[in-house]
């Protein structure tokens, strides 16, 4: 009797997918936070599965394995909350992090706010190394005893070394650290270990958060392990790493943990799709806080430089854009406009609808306009988390914020046109962020499958679609609760890298680079159980232009190969080659694989009923018309439902859209597909449409944001790809802005 738990720990929502003993799935859904009914979401889920109370141990060796995705660093590092971190730097560089790049995210600011900095004290440390790595000044180990000294008695236990050039020479980073630990630091992260790559900005940053992150998450860690008794009920714990490969839980780093939970999203919907025959993919996984957009076609995209929360980071990650379109998106009219987010209810209040005093956000709206049945909703809400959503209570809020938009000087609207303004927002600002992960990097997407997956993914995936010219969505069963299904799917993976800056023709220095880093990679790996035999080893060299800023990846191999798919790649993303440049290796990186479970092999019924639950009111093009409204269990393969329809499920709603036909596959999935050409009605007036301004002012700026991108990504000037200052606009024909 051994039970297997896939979870993904979210801002809003807690998903689980569990295989029981007889090896079927079963999935929950709970609130991450709920106050007063348990104190872990991840585990409160696993004991309502196995059927033990909450003061009964779990039954020994009862677990085979847990594997999680956590959001608990992430929301560490938004909200800054992290460890106290003394930062060690070399001397006259004490500000080099607060300084940064000098860039300015948002030019025109007339008051410009830092993000706050992450180590509490910094302490500049005497020794010296030149631009080859060679000692210069001797490092004054004195000098660096008493820093360490100081902030140890000031009560800090977590500190970051990041030195000049130390990721070409490691000696002084590597004694510092010695030193640290004498002098009783708990959390000691060295830029070598952490980050070995050029850009001591970005690295000094990437081990600062390391530093920042790491103590905290092994306190969870350690709570999620004591709860699970791990070594006597549970076998392993392995959490997902932001670059997609599982590791186990001792080893799991600060600077790995960013993007953990959105990384298993993006394997389940590559494993799940590939099993379907989708090769080309464009990931939407919208949630409750955010919505999380990602491209694939043929092999996973990961950045090794990323901006999160203000801090720059140089640790490879899954290529993921990020866009505070979620369920929880709180809608406001301001400046005479509609907006949707940034700010988010998550999951404590959450929205208006959940019955403890939230606002109204993106959910509220579909519960307004049908597209969310409270009589198909998990009864989770209100003050003890047993009543169904409240959509009385949404339907006031909404009436309520229609009036003051009328007494702001625009012609009344009805609650239903207010609601579907906003969700028209929403729509155009989660398609702007599939635009910057395919159209501005060379990618046609109407020849893409939307992968759509999260809670609230099935409920705007058609209206996605339509608004990117895209003809497919697919939807796999477990869409509702595919980042935690991703989790089990996963394979164990290691993933080193190391800067080479060397020309292109320096192919033995690079063949030498990736078998240390490949031995490294694979050894990391066996050490976590799997088979040497059995892993596999990728090898990719980074190569840019000589003197250019964006290095793009392709595959190790001869100097020919490679220069020829850099320059197929270099062509796709920004539309021209010049190989007059010359290419050099910025980088080396190498991937070891492990094994990875094997995607379950749904069946639709052969038979099934494939008739309508009822027929529910939905608000379809501003008119409410009853429509049939189907289980998804009750689809037998190759059903057909003409929209509009809405279909319902244990982890999600897929509203099928007029002009789109649903249709089950073999092995259940749901494949949306339009049928008729999209028609797009609204145009602009002469009055100021608060929602079109808002439309026409988000595509205006996703326009201005690709031209910038490209600026930035093919420039020698370091003002322009280094600190962005520059600004890119749009003018009409007269030449106003």
């Amino acid at each position: 009797m051994v039970w297997e738990f896939w979870i993904d720990r979210g801002g809003t929502f807690t998903d689980i997918v569990a295989r029981r003993p007889d090896g079927t799935l079963v999935t929950a859904k709970l609130l991450s936070e709920n106050p007063g009914q348990y104190r872990d979401a991840a585990i409160a889920g696993i004991r309502d599965l196995m059927g033990v109370e909450p003061e009964d141990p779990l039954p020994t060796g009862s677990i085979r394995a847990v594997k999680m995705g956590t959001t608990v660093a992430t929301n560490a590092l938004l909200e800054r909350k992290g460890d106290r971190v003394l930062l060690l730097m070399t001397k006259g560089f004490a500000d080099l992090l607060r300084i940064g790049y000098q860039a300015r995210p948002r030019l025109f600011d007339l008051a410009i706010r830092r993000p706050d900095l992450l180590y509490e004290q910094v302490a500049e440390v005497p020794g010296r190394l030149d631009a080859g790595g060679a000692e210069v000044t001797p490092l004054d180990e004195a000098a660096a005893r008493a820093a360490l000294r100081t902030a140890h008695a000031a009560g800090i236990r977590a500190v970051a070394i990041a030195l000049m050039h130390g990721y070409l020479n490691p000696a002084h980073e590597a004694r510092l650290a010695v030193i640290a630990a004498d002098e009783g630091f708990t959390q000691i992260s060295p830029s070598h270990r952490v980050s070995r790559l050029i850009k001591l900005v970005s690295r000094g940053d990437t081990t600062v958060v390391d530093a920042y992150l790491s103590p905290m998450l092994r306190r969870y860690v350690a709570q999620v392990a004591d709860a699970l008794d791990l070594g006597r009920a549970c076998d392993r714990l392995l959490f997902m790493q932001s670059s997609g490969g599982l590791t186990d839980a001792a080893r799991f780093q600060g600077k790995d943990a960013i993007l953990s939970g959105p990384a298993g999203g993006i394997v389940g919907m590559v494993r799940t799709a590939e099993a379907a025959g989708f090769t080309r993919l464009i990931g939407f996984d919208m949630g409750g806080t955010s919505t999380d957009v990602s491209h694939y076609a043929g092999a996973f995209e990961r950045s090794f430089e990323t901006e999160v929360a203000g801090v720059r980071m140089r640790a490879p990650m899954m290529d993921i854009h990020t866009v505070a379109a979620g369920g929880g998106s709180i809608l406001t009219f301001r400046d005479g406009r509609f907006q949707v987010g940034p700010e988010s209810a998550g999951a404590d209040p959450g929205p208006a609808c959940y019955r403890r005093g939230g606002p109204l956000t993106v959910t509220d709206a579909n519960v307004l306009l049908g597209r969310l049945n409270p009589a198909h909703f998990p009864a989770l809400f209100g003050p003890k988390g047993n009543q169904p959503i409240d959509a009385g209570l949404v339907r006031a809020k909404f009436s309520a914020l229609a009036a003051e938009i009328a007494a702001s000087g625009q012609p009344l609207a009805t609650p239903e046109q207010v609601a579907e303004g906003f969700l028209r927002i929403a729509v155009d600002n989660m398609a702007n962020a599939i635009k910057k992960i395919s159209v501005q990097r060379g990618h046609d997407v109407t020849r893409y499958c939307l992968q759509c997956f999260g809670g609230a993914g099935g409920q705007h995936a058609a209206r996605v679609a339509d608004a990117l010219g895209m003809q497919q969505v697919f939807l796999h069963p477990f869409a509702g609760v595919l980042s935690a299904y991703g989790m089990g799917l996963a394979e164990v993976r290691a993933l080193r890298e190391a800067q080479l800056d060397a020309p292109l023709a320096d192919l033995a220095a690079a063949a030498r680079m990736a078998d240390r880093l490949g031995a490294e990679a694979k050894a990391a790996v066996a050490e976590q159980g799997a088979d040497p035999a059995l892993i596999r080893t990728e090898m990719r060299a980074h190569l840019k232009y000589h003197g250019s800023h964006q290095a793009l990846e392709v595959p190790f191999a001869d100097g020919a190969t490679m220069a020829a798919a850099f320059d197929a790649a270099h062509r796709q993303r920004f539309g021209f080659a010049t190989p007059e440049r010359g290419l050099e290796f910025e980088m080396m990186s190498a991937e070891a694989i492990g094994d990875g479970a094997e995607v379950q092999r749904g069946m639709a019924p052969a038979v099934a009923s494939g008739l309508p639950v009822q027929q529910v009111p939905l608000c379809v093009g501003g008119q409410w018309q009853r429509v049939p409204l189907y289980r998804r269990d009750d689809l037998a393969t190759g059903t057909e439902i003409a929209g509009p329809a809405v279909l319902t499920e244990m982890t999600g709603t897929v509203v099928v859209e007029p002009g789109w036909v649903a249709r089950v596959d073999p092995k259940a999935n749901l494949i949306l597909e339009r049928r008729t050409k999209a028609m797009h009605t609204a145009a602009a007036g002469t009055r100021a449409d608060p929602v079109m301004l808002e439309v026409m002012s988000n595509l205006f700026m996703s326009v201005a944001d690709q031209m910038g991108a490209t600026l930035a990504n093919t420039s020698w000037s370091v003002n322009i790809k280094e600190r962005f200052d520059f600004s890119c606009a749009i003018f009409d024909g007269a030449g106003d802005l």
